[in-house]
């Protein structure tokens, strides 16, 4: 069901504010993805069915990711993919770009924001993403941009915020942990 009660939105860095950049195989980043699939499935044990996505670079993509393995095992979960423009990954490398597409034809609704770009589109998607839910996963590290600004949205509109902080130094390696998706 879509609305507010039973919906779960995240908020994350894209790869330049991450400490591996776009090395998904580094560590830090295996581990995160691992934090975000736990608070996922928080969430949906806490009732939380339908989850909200802003499907930027990084972050974003990998909650995608993790959330349809969610659904792939409870066919009860829905995925809204929240664009904020048309021409969202326009600029992005070509696989990531094929990436992002896969994952939106995937998802169960498609939301669009805003019809073209503009200067506040992002933002926008930003407070779609916490106005349509009641639970925020976020991945922040507290420096200025639009993660901390959902975040404090959120918090100022009495959404609950899951905060999955960015791990910095280096985490060891597991030889017996595999690839979560």
């Amino acid at each position: 069901m879509r609305g507010r009660p039973s919906s779960c939105s995240f908020t994350g860095h894209r790869p330049g504010k991450l400490p591996w950049r776009y090395n998904e195989r580094d560590p830090r980043c295996v581990d995160l993805k691992r934090r975000i699939r736990d608070a996922v499935d928080t969430a949906y044990q806490e009732g939380y069915r339908h989850f909200l996505c802003g499907m930027a670079q990084g972050c974003d993509l990998y909650f995608c990711e993790c959330v349809l393995a969610l659904r792939a095992r409870h066919p009860d979960v829905t995925v809204e993919a929240a664009i904020p423009c048309p021409t969202q990954a326009a600029e992005w490398p070509e696989a990531e770009q094929v990436r992002y597409r896969t994952l939106v034809r995937a998802c169960d609704y498609e939301t669009m924001v805003s019809d073209h770009y503009t200067r506040d589109c992002m933002q926008r998607r930003n407070r779609y993403l916490v106005d349509h839910a009641s639970l925020l996963i976020a991945v922040c590290d507290g420096t200025a941009g639009g993660t901390r600004y959902t975040v404090e949205y959120a918090l100022r509109q009495r959404v609950n915020v899951v905060d999955l902080p960015v791990v910095v130094t280096a985490v060891k390696k597991n030889p017996e942990r595999r690839e979560l998706f």
